[in-house]
């Protein structure tokens, strides 16, 4: 259970680290309440995997989910460029996740 929690809280990340963009500096009510509830979620979330789960691996799997979504949702959305070095170094960083959950 505690690595569905994490896979949520990784989500959750994603949620926020793009709900950033268009809160425009903290000055739009709804993009802003959404980011501050999807980061409670996701904090919480984590916490919870925290029971059973090992603080580095839990939090190097979160922050690469979180990485890894938000490039993909800037390149998909927000028309950040997919060039192949980058790409690249998102399936580098999904092999270092897949490595901690099976080294775990």
């Amino acid at each position: 259970m505690s690595w569905t929690f994490l896979f949520f809280a990784g989500l959750f990340e994603i949620g926020w680290a793009i709900g950033l963009k268009y809160t425009d500096g903290f000055t739009r009510l709804a993009p802003t309440v959404l980011t501050v509830a999807s980061m409670i979620v996701s904090l919480t979330l984590l916490g919870l995997a925290l029971k059973a789960l090992p603080v580095g691996t839990a939090y190097a799997v979160w922050t690469g989910i979180g990485t890894v979504g938000t490039a993909l949702l800037g390149i998909w959305l927000l028309g950040e460029p997919a060039t192949t070095i980058r790409l690249a170094c998102i399936a580098l960083i999904v092999c270092g996740i897949m490595g901690l959950k099976f080294a775990s």
